[in-house]
């Protein structure tokens, strides 16, 4: 079985148009922005857009889909008015997702800003259960998504990821989205077979294969743990096509969506030939 490979798409003209826009560049999973991802306030979904969508997922076929949250929300901050603002920012997220039948919501976990990594992870495990409690019985996920590791940003250690889901009282609502480009900055090499195998088993060990529901394939314009979050290319940046050859090969995660998140000009053909090059690595057995 073949990975699932898709792409981040526009929702420009309401979410339903990612879905053509998916389909016309070989996408079978697709990743939307919800909401204006710069902006705290906007409109609520409409009931007609949200029929729409269903309509179009179903004749498509494209699946699962998924949402990434605002990059305004720190779950981490020690500023209470931001830290309230970024728990309603998370619920209106979920109810967004929740609403479109969404797999999950990727959220950056936060920063501590100069409170220190154990304050900060302490704060984001709270911050989730309170986004959760105002939630509740829902299906969609809250994806930690590993991060560069830049200023004070948390979640470049799977250690952070793990400790962040523990604390958590509802930790049954959350599992971990898996970007390259941020693990490889983060410091996390995966370009051999044996680095590889001895990342991925790092990360079973800390957080669990199971709790790995999606990936950002990105490759790096930086050098490995130079915590910047530069995305590039496939095989065109540090990663090189050998590190990203070991997961589309590998079977534990034949039906995780991977997913990219490349620039793109308007036409698209970026995505269109970043996942030819993704699916020329897969191994035909």
């Amino acid at each position: 079985m073949s990975p699932k490979l898709g792409a981040h798409m526009s929702a420009a003209g309401g979410v339903s148009k990612a879905f053509a826009r998916g389909q016309s560049v070989g996408c079978e999973t697709i990743q939307i922005f919800t909401r204006n991802q710069n902006r705290w306030e906007s409109k609520p979904l409409d009931p007609a857009e949200i029929e729409r969508w269903h309509a179009a997922a179903a004749e498509t076929g494209i699946a699962p889909a998924i949402s990434h949250a605002s990059y305004l929300i720190n779950l981490g901050s020690p500023d209470d008015a931001l830290w309230e603002k970024s728990i309603g920012a998370l619920v209106d997220e979920l109810q967004r997702a929740e609403a479109l039948g969404l797999l999950g919501v990727v959220l950056h976990p936060g920063a501590h800003m100069e409170q220190g990594e154990e304050v900060g992870i302490a704060r984001v495990a709270a911050g989730l259960d309170r986004a959760h409690a105002a939630t509740a019985g829902f299906q969609t996920l809250t994806l930690l998504e590993i991060t560069a590791g830049q200023g004070t940003t948390l979640g470049y250690k799977f250690e952070h990821l793990a400790a962040m889901r523990s604390q958590a009282a509802t930790s049954e609502r959350i599992a971990v989205c898996f970007d390259t480009c941020h693990a490889f900055a983060a410091g996390y090499d995966f370009r051999t077979p044996e680095s590889y195998a001895a990342m991925i088993e790092a990360f079973d060990r800390t957080v669990g294969l199971a709790l790995l529901k999606c990936f950002h394939l990105n490759d790096s314009k930086g050098t490995l743990g130079n915590r910047r979050d530069r995305h590039e290319h496939i095989g065109k940046g540090g990663i090189g096509l050998s590190g990203f050859a070991h997961l589309l090969n590998d079977p534990r995660f034949a039906c995780v969506p991977m997913l990219l998140e490349t620039d793109k000009s308007d036409d698209l053909h970026e995505d269109a030939e970043n996942l030819a090059v993704l699916r020329g690595l897969i191994e035909r057995g």
